[in-house]
């Protein structure tokens, strides 16, 4: 069964232009050479939640853990966390749809 990973986080504002610049070039292309496709991002428009919600499908349960444990996704996670605040993960099955 496909997995998905959801992360949730706050854009420091200080950091909005490279925050996307990085998202741009280097997260999602970053993402996508771990095995980790279908990458969708979401703006908060209203309410008391982070600000951004993202998702990404890997083949398999395997195939996530195998991408989480690799050292890119290390370096990723943590220059993402340099421009963010309030950071969450979480895998869970891929069902299809919108999940949180």
């Amino acid at each position: 069964m496909s997995a998905k990973i959801l992360m949730r986080w706050d854009v420091r504002p200080e950091t909005e232009s490279e925050y996307f610049e990085f998202l741009v070039h280097e997260f999602i292309p970053g993402l996508n050479k771990l095995g980790i496709e279908d990458i969708q991002v979401w703006y908060t428009q209203y309410g008391d939640c982070e600000q951004k919600l993202a998702s990404g499908i890997a083949n398999s349960a395997e195939k996530m853990q195998s991408a989480l444990a690799d050292p890119n996704w290390d370096q990723l996670s943590e220059k993402l966390q340099g421009f963010v605040e309030n950071f969450s993960q979480k895998v869970i099955p891929a069902t299809g749809g919108f999940q949180v």
